[in-house]
């Protein structure tokens, strides 16, 4: 536990912050994983239909600075070929 008063400030600010963005972040995996749950079913429509709401949601994890831009523009790019090399088959 700390013991200074500015470190217990800081550990309540990181409860309050972490409970504030750990929603965004679940929602970045959990359609991430939808969407390579999809294209390994061969699921293309289902994979189509979900890529722009993964999108969305890694786009929001960015702006909130959770994940790197850079992190975000790979995560959306990976995506992307996924469901790009299945709609090739």
């Amino acid at each position: 536990m700390p013991i200074i008063e500015s470190a217990i400030k800081r550990a309540r600010q990181n409860t309050i912050r972490r409970a504030r963005l750990q929603p965004v972040n679940t929602l970045m995996k959990t359609m991430i994983r939808k969407v390579e749950l999809a294209v390994k079913e061969g699921n293309k429509a289902e994979a189509q239909k979900l890529l722009p709401l993964a999108h969305k949601a890694v786009d929001m994890a960015v702006k909130k600075f959770i994940i790197h831009r850079k992190n975000g523009d790979r995560k959306k790019s990976s995506l992307a070929k996924m469901v790009g090399s299945l709609a090739k088959k």
